[in-house]
């Protein structure tokens, strides 16, 4: 079980001067962490200043990059084998994070996993959706995929460090490459708390981000999760098309020949993708 002298507490921020100060006060009160960073995303207000008065260790961005980018400036500027992140608004307790980081040893990553009930119900929904469908492909229950309240040993997240995105999608790209690739993962409940300030996801913009890189990762190491799927709705369609226009007309459709010849394509591609990942898995 990890220790608080042996983890880093990496905070990114951009623009959280309203909260910064509290959230590194309340950590530092909660437990002897080995060191709190906070990773000053190029922010044009006082959050460093802040950071750094409050207790905090401070690392700045020239400009803004991402929250992505400022969680791999961290990752790289800690100084302890155990990292735990955490958002900078406010929203995650710090009385909790002795149980998130307690796991660590025998789990890779421990991710604390929020209630529907605690989250604005259109992003409940979003969240639902792509739990389900990140659950489905990964075939592990994943009760919270964004979260950003998360201990991880250092040296195992910084083998996937060239995966994660710049942006705001650095939980749901860390989440699943764990879960791929066999690390030990845990979800242990946590109490959201409401935000300070105002939040910079956006619902449209990011959700499609977020689909985009859960297809992204499964690909990247179970290709036929993703090829299968349409390859055998190709085949289905073709063959149901196909017969119902021999028993209505007695002959065989253009596009019914087509849809089979689909579905033989991206089955093959599928089961190429998924040698040239095994390949890239024993690398």
């Amino acid at each position: 079980m990890a220790e608080p002298a042996e983890v880093s507490v990496v905070i990114p921020a951009f623009h959280e001067e309203e909260g910064i100060g509290d959230v590194v006060r309340a950590l530092l009160a909660a437990a002897p962490w080995g060191e709190v960073l906070v990773v000053d995303d190029g922010s044009g207000d006082r959050t460093a200043e802040r950071a750094e008065a409050a207790g905090a260790r401070v690392v700045r961005h020239p400009y803004n990059k991402g929250n992505g980018a400022a969680v791999k400036t961290g990752l790289r500027e800690a100084r302890f084998p155990v990292v735990l992140l955490m958002d900078a608004d406010g929203q995650h307790d710090p009385g909790e994070a002795r149980s998130v980081v307690a796991p660590i040893g025998l789990y890779d990553m421990v991710i604390g996993a929020r209630a529907a009930a605690d989250q604005h119900f259109v992003r409940a929904l979003g969240n639902a959706v792509f739990q389900r469908l990140a659950s489905w492909l990964t075939e592990r229950e994943i009760p919270d995929l964004t979260s950003g309240f998360r201990a991880v040993k250092r040296e195992r997240m910084l083998e996937i460090l060239h995966l994660l995105p710049n942006g705001f999608s650095y939980p749901t790209t860390s989440c699943l490459a764990f879960l791929k690739a066999g690390h030990n993962v845990l979800f242990v409940p946590i109490k959201a708390r409401v935000r300070v300030g105002k939040s910079k996801i956006r619902v449209l913009r990011d959700g499609l981000r977020f689909l985009l890189i859960i297809f992204k990762v499964v690909t990247l190491y179970s290709p036929l999760r993703v090829f299968f799927p349409v390859a055998a709705a190709a085949l289905a369609t073709g063959v149901a098309y196909g017969t119902w226009n021999v028993w209505a007309f007695g002959k065989i459709p253009m596009g019914s020949a087509l849809l089979i010849q689909l579905a033989v394509v991206v089955f093959l591609f599928g089961l190429i993708a998924e040698q040239i990942a095994a390949q890239n898995e024993r690398r």
